[in-house]
C-alpha cells in the first residue's frame, strides 16, 4: 500500500473489553511521539439506550455499537501500521493479512465518525425516505425543518399510528411524489 498523503478511517481490531484501554493507549502514543500530523482521531462509536433495571427504574446506559473495534483517522504508513498494531490490546487492522482497507465515506456517515454538513433543500411537506439509523425503512412528510441543527421533524406511520420522530438530514433522502410507498412490517 502506498503512502497517501490524505487522512482516512481505518478499523482496529481489539481484545473483548479492550476499546477504552487501546484508545487512551493510542492518544498517549500520538503524544508522546508527536503523531498529530499522522493519526488525527479515534473513536469507539457509542449509542444511549435505556435500560430497565429489576426494581422497575429506568436508566441512560452508553453501549458501544461495535464491541471489540476502535476507529482510527490517520494517514497510513508502515511505521505508523507497527505502532498501531503493538499497542497493548490491539490484535490488528481490519482487511487482508492484517493491512488496512481505508473506509468509504458512506460506512463513516452510517458509523458518525464525522460530522456532515448536510446542503439539502428540504422543505415542509416534502416526502422522504429514512435510510439510516433506528427508523431506517420508514417513509414520511417533512413537518418541520431547522438548517442549524441539521435535523427535520418527520411525520410517519408507526404501529398503525401517525407519529412525528426528529431525523437527522443525513438519515434521510428526498422521494419523488409520485412514488409508491411501500409499507414496512411493522405496520402490517
Amino acid at each position: 500500500m502506498a503512502n497517501d498523503t490524505q487522512p482516512k478511517w481505518y478499523i482496529l481490531h481489539t481484545y473483548s473489553g479492550y476499546e477504552a484501554i487501546v484508545k487512551q493507549d493510542l492518544l498517549r502514543l500520538i503524544e508522546n511521539n508527536n503523531l498529530q500530523d499522522s493519526i488525527f482521531d479515534v473513536k469507539i462509536p457509542t449509542e444511549q439506550t435505556i435500560e430497565e433495571k429489576a426494581n422497575g427504574k429506568k436508566k441512560v446506559v452508553e453501549r458501544k455499537l461495535l464491541p471489540c473495534y476502535v476507529f482510527i483517522k490517520m494517514i497510513y504508513s508502515n511505521q505508523l501500521w507497527y505502532l498501531v498494531t503493538n499497542t497493548r490490546g490491539v490484535t490488528g487492522f481490519c482487511g487482508p493479512q492484517g493491512r488496512p482497507i481505508p473506509m468509504k465515506e458512506e460506512e463513516i456517515r452510517k458509523m458518525r465518525l464525522e460530522e456532515f454538513v448536510v446542503d439539502a433543500d428540504f422543505k415542509p411537506g416534502d416526502r422522504v425516505s429514512i435510510d439510516n439509523g433506528p427508523l431506517e425503512g420508514f417513509v414520511g412528510t417533512i413537518r418541520e425543518v431547522n438548517d442549524e441543527t441539521q435535523h427535520a421533524k418527520v411525520s410517519i406511520v408507526m404501529f398503525g399510528r401517525q407519529q412525528d420522530v426528529e431525523v437527522e438530514y443525513v438519515q434521510m433522502q428526498k422521494i419523488s411524489p409520485d412514488a409508491v410507498e411501500v409499507p414496512r412490517e411493522d405496520e402490517e
